[in-house]
């Protein structure tokens, strides 16, 4: 990225995507894939948009990162009914989830061993695991 084109890396991204490059999009992409993988609710980005200048509603945030979700850019990690994270790391890991904290940590996939799936309907195939372990801590209230 150049300093005269500080979109262009989530232009590109975009692109990749098959995702028009909107204002909106442009700016909600740079603000979640500059910093490196990362865990985030759609109110933390609202908050963060709001804190940079960006002008953006908080359904607009919530569209953009489902939109993202489906373009593959992302993951929905739901930890528990009506609570989701936002997951910039797409590669193949699992999680652990902080319940006194609500911190969501990754483990690699490597750490985890699934044995004895349970048979499914002819002509399915299992697609993706995803294991959410649920931490607390003895001292947490």
């Amino acid at each position: 990225m150049t300093p005269n084109r500080p979109y262009a890396a989530a232009l590109e991204r975009l692109r990749a995507a098959s995702l028009r490059p909107t204002r909106q999009r442009l700016a909600l992409a740079k603000l979640l894939f500059d910093g490196g993988d990362r865990h985030v609710t759609a109110e933390q980005v609202h908050g963060e948009a709001e804190d940079a200048g960006i002008s953006v509603s908080l359904a607009t945030v919530y569209n953009t990162l489902h939109q993202f979700t489906r373009a593959g850019m992302m993951r929905e990690v739901v930890v528990e009914a009506g609570r989701s994270y936002f997951d910039t790391n797409v590669s193949d890991h699992h999680h652990v989830f902080f319940e006194s904290c609500g911190r969501l940590v990754d483990v690699p996939a490597a750490q985890v061993q699934i044995h004895g799936l349970p048979d499914l309907p002819a002509g399915t195939e299992v697609t993706r695991i995803d294991v959410i372990l649920r931490a607390s801590s003895p001292n947490a209230k």
